[in-house]
Order: structure tokens, then sequence, then C-alpha cells
């Protein structure tokens, strides 16, 4: 399938959207909700054209590799409007991942700098945002915007890791992002958790807590 068949095949959330007399239509998907460390971010796009001619494979941003990312990325930038949320551990752990993914959600939506009037929204969640909603589960192989989003969001957040882990290096941050790998529990058990850890996230509170040092 060439990749201008499988943008028109993304596109079908969209096009009705369109026709029932929509113009500004974005799609909302956030990336870090798993993680034990760092932020979690979300990203709101609308593209300028329904009828992109995208160079660069568009997907779940997780069915990528980081170079396909970096140049989906850099496409998207040139050829839609975008916003970014972003909420820190400590949010996450003063409200639980729930809520702040929601909170992140609507922060990228309000800097998008225009209103859209439709929001495709990956998953359930349940936005508090002045416009038509739809919720589409597995929205980010299901639609365009959806997906664009979702690279936004992933690449942000991955540069947020690559800076943390020049601070805390000891955690290899720049090759897990903060995820629950054998890599990131090896140096958790000899260094306990950082500034940038999920104190409530499960692993951490239960089997961590205790070891916290600073830095």
């Amino acid at each position: 399938m060439t990749k201008r068949k499988a943008n028109r095949l993304l596109l079908y959330h969209e096009k009705r959207a369109r026709k029932a007399g929509y113009s500004l239509i974005a799609g909302v998907d956030e990336a870090g909700r798993g993680p034990l460390a760092g932020p979690v971010v979300a990203a709101c796009v609308i593209l300028k054209d329904l009828r992109p001619k995208f160079r660069n494979r568009i997907d779940d941003s997780k069915v990528l590799s980081p170079k396909a990312r970096l140049k989906a990325y850099d496409e998207i930038r040139k050829k839609a409007f975008f916003g970014v949320g972003i909420t820190d551990e400590k949010k996450i752990d003063s409200l639980n991942i729930y809520k702040a993914t929601i909170l992140t959600m609507e922060k990228a939506v309000k800097g998008l700098g225009v209103k859209p009037d439709f929001l495709l929204i990956d998953g359930n969640l349940k936005l508090k945002v002045p416009c038509k909603k739809a919720n589409i589960i597995g929205g980010d192989s299901k639609s365009l915007s959806i997906a664009c989003a979702s690279i936004i969001a992933k690449v942000t957040r991955d540069r947020i890791m690559d800076k943390y882990h020049k601070t805390y290096p000891h955690y290899g941050f720049k090759y897990h992002k903060g995820y629950g790998t054998k890599r990131h529990f090896e140096a958790l058990s000899e260094y306990g958790p950082s500034p940038i850890h999920r104190m409530t996230f499960r692993p951490i509170k239960h089997d961590f807590s205790g070891k916290r040092r600073a830095f």
C-alpha cells in the first residue's frame, strides 16, 4: 500500500466530520501514560489540508522507528497547526495519571492557537473542551489527525527524556524513556528513585520508595 493510499484510509473520521459541516477538525493523543518517570505529553493537530501529500509514513507513533518518527515529525510541523501540553511527574502524583492525562490533552487543545470545532480523541477519555467531540478507540491507527498528534507527542516527550538523561545519567532515560525495562529496574535497585520518578506508581511506591536519593 502506498503512503498516499494509507493516508486516505486514515481520513475517514475527518471527512465524515467535514461532511457534517465542521471545518477545523483536530486530533488529540498523548505519550507517556505508562512510564515510571517523567512527564505525560499530549499533542493536538489540525491538518491544513484534508488532502495532505505526506512524503513520510504517518501512523501510530508506536509502530514507527525513531528515525521514521523524526522525519514524520518535521513534515507534520509544516503541514498542520499543532499544540502541545505537558504535565510533570509531581502533578501526575498529585492528581493520578488518568486525571493528569485529561489535563494534558486539554492543555494541548488550548495550545493550538486556533479553536477546533470538532475534536477526535484517542481512547475513551472525556475532555472538557467547547466543541463537538468523538472518541476513537485505537484512534492513532484509525485517524490521520490523531496519528499526527501521537507522533508530535512522542517525539516531544522523547526529547524531554533525553535531556533528563544528561541530568540523571545513572538511569539510562535516553534508552528506555522512563518505561519499566530491565535496565531501568536495575538502576532503581542500585540508586533508588530520582526526582523525576512517579512516586505513586506501584513499582516505585512499593519496591523503591525507601531508597530515594538526592542528586
